[in-house]
């Protein structure tokens, strides 16, 4: 009875665990009809680029009688001409898009079809078109193809904002050539900020995505288009499971203004941000970290003309709230221009709100500034080593009054808080630096043991606040 027993113990286990298994399986998602239903509208894009050589042999250099069967005679066929010049060649690469439009929008990357000569779209049913590049968008990475074809296939345009973490997502592209391949997985994280891409809030997923894969469109569960897959992290050129695709809602709205105007129109706030962190929360009077602190505003700019301040602290626009610097930008530059929007700061422990007119991103809103080589000046106890800035440095470094420039600096408060010789102290403790004396005075009357905002502005990247704190001995 006793074995009896057990071995019904065990079936009765067995079929536990099918049981289970079977539910499992049964969530998962069947992609097969979205394929069936969509790839259709999804094409494949591939370019000419016709390089141009310049270069030629040294002079007198004579291509040698070489014989028929040496191998050389290829080389020199294919890279130079009977003079010696080195002949044009084509460089080809590859990519994806989809339509969407029945008369021959395509959306794809940028980067797909950047410098291209001929651009060429492949349809699923092997229809060749030859495309104009009618605009493209390098900040965000988004380029608008036009096709001379009707009745086309479009796919259906859904929302990234409805997107959650975890969510099944499905792309379709051409990975190294291999055309219509499809990948699944899942959404890791949204409003993701990539370096030198601030206006785009990347979606980031665990969806295979590797070379080919550009432009190609991220699905969701409904079979509509939430995002345009544009990059890949990867120390080795092939997919390591982080892949970054462009919200929807962004590049319809590039799309738009490329079709509409040739060109897109994003808004600008003139203002130069950083992350506010533990140390900088202390200092500001803050019980955590939030926001993005201002470091500088730009003269003339519409944060300039309402009233902005350096030391701000950026804690909503227009009723978003702002959790960290990267959440600005995008907010901005998808405000129409010349649109009012609502600002709420704090400003030295104080809640302001700010009404601004969105300007026009310029063109280039890069500020460099030259490094300068600084006289010694007087020495205090943070432990640097401070010296007035000349008309030449202040030239050099777009400072025009106020500051003093760190010439030497030794271990102490300033060299933990991370000053380095060659910046230039502009704030400390929420006070304008005027002169080396003012200075001086306000270091020694610092309180220890607390944290303290200094605003400094170093060469090369711009201003930036920094948390310094005088131990207790």
């Amino acid at each position: 009875m006793k074995v009896n027993a057990k071995n019904i113990l065990n079936w009765m286990a067995l079929l536990l665990m099918v049981a289970v298994t079977s539910v499992q399986a049964k969530s998962l998602p069947d992609f097969t009809e979205l394929v069936e239903n969509n790839s259709a509208a999804v094409v494949n894009i591939s370019t000419t680029q016709k390089v141009k050589q310049q270069s030629r042999l040294p002079k007198n250099f004579q291509i040698p009688d070489l014989p028929e069967d040496s191998p050389f005679n290829d080389f020199f066929k294919r890279f130079f001409d009977e003079e010696g010049k080195q002949q044009d060649f084509d460089t080809k690469s590859l990519g994806s898009g989809f339509i969407v439009s029945d008369d021959g929008y395509v959306i794809t990357n940028n980067h797909v079809v950047k410098g291209a000569d001929e651009v060429l779209v492949r349809l699923n049913d092997r229809r060749e078109y030859s495309a104009k590049v009618i605009g493209t968008d390098a900040r965000t990475d988004v380029a608008v193809l036009k096709i001379e074809a009707d009745h086309l296939p479009v796919l259906k345009i859904g929302s990234s904002s409805d997107l959650k973490v975890g969510e099944w997502v499905l792309a379709i592209g051409s990975p190294f050539g291999f055309d219509y391949s499809v990948t699944a997985g899942i959404v890791s994280a949204k409003g993701r900020s990539l370096p030198r891409e601030n206006y785009v809030p990347f979606i980031q997923t665990d969806v295979a995505i590797n070379p080919g894969n550009s432009g190609g469109p991220l699905f969701n569960l409904k079979g509509e288009v939430v995002g345009v897959n544009s990059q890949i992290y990867s120390r080795t050129g092939g997919f390591m499971g982080l892949s970054f695709a462009i919200p929807i809602e962004v590049a319809m709205n590039v799309a738009k203004q490329l079709r509409e105007n040739g060109r897109v129109s994003r808004g600008w706030l003139g203002v130069l941000i950083q992350d506010v962190n533990s140390d900088l929360a202390e200092s500001f009077g803050m019980d955590r970290p939030r926001g993005a602190l201002v470091s500088r505003v730009l003269p003339d700019s519409p944060a300039d003309d309402a009233g902005f301040e350096v030391g701000d602290i950026i804690l909503s626009f227009n009723g978003e709230k702002v959790v960290r610097s990267k959440d600005l930008p995008p907010l901005v530059g998808r405000t129409p221009v010349n649109q009012k929007a609502k600002v709420k700061v704090l400003r030295k422990g104080k809640r302001k709100s700010l009404t601004v007119k969105i300007g026009e991103l310029p063109e280039e809103d890069d500020i460099v500034v030259a490094q300068s080589t600084p006289k010694s000046s007087k020495e205090n106890r943070i432990g640097v080593v401070a010296a007035e800035l000349t008309s030449k440095q202040r030239k050099q470094l777009d400072i025009s009054e106020g500051g003093v420039l760190i010439v030497s600096t030794k271990r102490g408060a300033a060299t933990r808080a991370g000053i380095h010789k060659g910046d230039v102290i502009i704030m400390l403790n929420n006070v304008n630096i005027k002169d080396v004396d003012q200075f001086t005075e306000l270091v020694n009357d610092l309180p220890e043991g607390k944290s303290i905002p200094v605003l400094i502005h170093r060469p090369r990247s711009g201003p930036l606040f920094l948390a310094l704190k005088i131990k207790d001995d």
